[in-house]
């Protein structure tokens, strides 16, 4: 395999997870478009964005299992090949229930990629180049969602919120082709001892119950759980608040939400995974955890700060540090998901992690926010009480994980270096 490979996957993966998140998130972009055609509530609302987490979160449980017995690659074309359709009968809908089954498909197309793809770089990328690995991937995430926001409000303003979501349909077909003409690397390719192999481990509901018997994994999840809450309902309502707080039109306020969200996320993701990495070198301890915690405590204060202000100027900056705070966490909790299980049940790791992420964190995160805005009459006072209260908890979460980070990771290597055959 040429020495450059492994960072040509990495660009097309980084390609198809810019246009996983740009799919997604066109929708908040024209949320207020789509409200004023279709006469919806904020719950109803919200509810588009729940079903498409919903759906995603169950929809990974067939999916990570795939990825564990067959050949991940293709796993993740399939999943951008449907997750492609369903954005552009997104834009075909014409009734509220059209719109609500769109957006379901698209949890299940959705669904294929992060599992799949988190194992399928995991056996491209060292553990000691991992989590920087892991943040230039979640760089994809912060342009997609900026390019979603910001592109999906503008061609919403000027030639129609369908039109949005017409325009992201065939990059994703091509990127479909692109992710087939990977080549499947060996599982352990990328271990420093033990066997590499085709072979695929057998997945069963018990192979899930002893991941969850992974102290680092299981604080890995909590906290995950809780931050979800946070980010799928405050990305999914952002440009509505900055529309209802400070009067700005549709495309102002999903250029600004997308703006301050790439720029947040980007300085989050890459600047985490590079401190979680040269503190592990430092330490010779694993050592992504306690990046995550100073993130969450960090955001959870500045964030709180954000919604406060009493004007634009000082809600964007405010905002934009709470922002990179919280996605400090991005590159080292998914290299933690790596790091502490075996190469052949990776993406059953992610798919159990985002299964309950999702189910318990953000799936019903929009509907819940929307919810307690329609009921106080104040989505400024929604989120002033549901996301820093979550964030404290995200941090108490992980702080259960720290002694044993390291030694799991120390466990899985010698578990993996004295197998001769797949575990």
């Amino acid at each position: 395999m040429p020495r450059g490979y492994p960072r040509y996957v990495l660009a097309v993966m980084v390609g198809i997870n810019f246009l996983n998140y740009l799919d997604r998130y066109i929708l908040p972009a024209v949320a207020t478009k789509i409200q004023g055609e279709f006469h919806l509530t904020d719950s109803q609302v919200g509810l588009l964005g729940s079903a498409f987490l919903l759906v995603y979160a169950v929809a990974t449980i067939p999916f990570g299992i795939w990825a564990d017995r067959g050949v991940r690659k293709t796993v993740v074309a399939v999943g951008v090949t449907i997750w492609s359709l369903a954005t552009l009968f997104t834009g075909l809908a014409r009734n509220y229930v059209q719109l609500f089954m769109a957006r379901a498909v698209l949890g299940i197309g959705e669904a294929s990629y992060y599992p799949a793809g988190t194992a399928l770089l995991g056996d491209y990328f060292r553990k000691e180049g991992r989590a920087r690995a892991m943040s230039v991937w979640a760089a994809g995430t912060a342009v997609g969602i900026a390019v979603g926001f910001a592109g999906g409000g503008i061609i919403a303003g000027s030639l129609g919120w369908r039109v949005a979501f017409y325009m992201t349909a065939v990059p994703g077909l091509v990127f479909a082709v692109l992710a087939f003409g990977l080549r499947e690397p060996l599982r352990g390719a990328a271990e420093a001892r033990g066997p590499q192999t085709r072979a695929a481990a057998p997945i069963t509901w018990r192979t899930f119950a002893r991941l969850l018997e992974i102290p680092a994994l299981r604080a890995t999840i909590a906290a995950e759980t809780a931050l979800f809450f946070v980010l799928g309902g405050a990305a999914f309502w952002l440009p509505t608040y900055l529309s209802r707080r400070f009067g700005l039109g549709t495309g102002a306020a999903g250029t600004l939400a997308g703006g301050v969200l790439v720029v947040g996320l980007l300085a989050g993701s890459l600047l985490g995974g590079t401190i979680a990495d040269r503190l592990t070198r430092r330490r010779g301890a694993a050592s992504n955890l306690p990046v995550g915690i100073a993130g969450f405590l960090a955001g959870a204060v500045l964030v709180a700060l954000a919604l406060v202000m009493p004007s634009l100027v000082l809600f964007v900056p405010m905002f934009l540090l709470g922002a990179a705070s919280l996605y400090l966490y991005n590159g080292p909790y998914t290299a933690i998901k790596q790091n502490v299980v075996l190469p052949t049940v990776r993406a059953s790791a992610v798919t159990i992690a985002l299964l309950i992420e999702h189910l318990l964190g953000d799936s019903y995160a929009p509907w819940a926010i929307g919810r307690v805005s329609d009921a106080l009459h104040s989505l400024q006072l929604a989120l002033l009480i549901l996301l820093p209260p979550l964030l404290v908890l995200a941090a108490l979460f992980a702080s259960l994980g720290l002694r044993h980070e390291d030694r799991d990771g120390r466990e899985m290597e010698a578990r993996w270096a004295s197998a001769s055959v797949v575990p």
